[in-house]
């Protein structure tokens, strides 16, 4: 009687498993280091400061002379974005300071024929992403939060990484982030008992709740003063005693009560 053969696997099959062992063993290694890749500052941009057409200086013009941001980028208060300036704005004092600066050669370039000084776009967001700069500037959010402190930049850079993780981080908590609308432009800013603003917020809140607050932390209210005063006096304490992030994130959360303010942490928010 004739024995059937035995099933014997086609020699191809030899190199199947020889090829899927490897891509077992090389895949956890692949999306590790594409991991690491994604995370690195260098992928993220962080540092990244291309050279522009035109030297400008932050620091001079916004440090040193208190050139408000929304003088240049008058934008951010109604818009999406934040407009660069035409070259009109820049020969508003050009005109006049620096007129002949061979650095300056550009603008007056494009001021004669029309055409834009190519700027370099320094900070960025995929195409994929929705971001407002007026809603986050409305709601007490300063340019520093995103672009760190542009006052003391001779040449701009990228200071944050600007990544999903990053953004859900200040969505989630943003109370330390929050300061009163008319010091979001004031990149130097800090709460303190002789900022008009931080003891206009505090003074805002209920009788019975400040007077609260200042009993809880052993501050005495003087007879007869007024609210403003009182106010300022546990700004004082505050300020003395407690750290700046503490003092930040208790105002925050005053003025997100006042701003009405709730951000979204779910894909839509950015993703739309």
């Amino acid at each position: 009687m004739d024995l059937k053969p035995l099933f014997v696997f086609p020699r191809w099959s030899n190199t199947v498993t020889l090829v899927v062992l490897l891509i077992l063993a090389i895949f956890p290694v692949y999306a590790g280091a594409l991991i690491a890749y994604g995370l690195d500052p260098v992928t993220l941009n962080v540092g990244y400061q291309p050279e522009q057409p035109v030297p400008y200086s932050h620091a001079l013009h916004v440090g040193q002379l208190g050139l408000d941001c929304r003088y240049c980028h008058n934008t951010v208060e109604k818009a999406d974005f934040a407009a660069l300036p035409p070259t009109e704005t820049c020969m508003n004092c050009h005109r006049a300071i620096w007129n002949k600066a061979d650095q300056l050669q550009p603008v007056r370039d494009s001021f004669s024929t029309g055409m834009p000084v190519e700027w370099k776009q320094v900070t960025g967001m995929p195409d994929f992403v929705y971001f407002n700069h007026a809603a986050h500037v409305n709601s007490g959010i300063s340019c520093v939060e995103c672009h760190g402190q542009i006052n003391q930049m001779e040449r701009v850079y990228q200071a944050k990484p600007m990544n999903m993780a990053w953004c859900l981080q200040c969505h989630r908590n943003p109370d330390s982030r929050i300061r009163p609308r008319d010091q979001v432009t004031k990149l130097d800013w800090e709460p303190s008992a002789d900022d008009a603003s931080t003891v206009a917020a505090f003074a805002s809140l209920p009788d019975a709740e400040l007077h609260n607050r200042m009993t809880t932390a052993g501050v005495s209210a003087s007879q007869g003063a007024s609210k403003a005063d009182l106010a300022r006096t546990y700004v004082k304490h505050l300020t003395d005693t407690e750290s700046l992030t503490a003092v930040k994130t208790e105002l925050g959360r005053i003025l997100r009560d006042q701003y009405h303010i709730n951000p979204n942490t779910d894909c839509v928010t950015c993703h739309r």
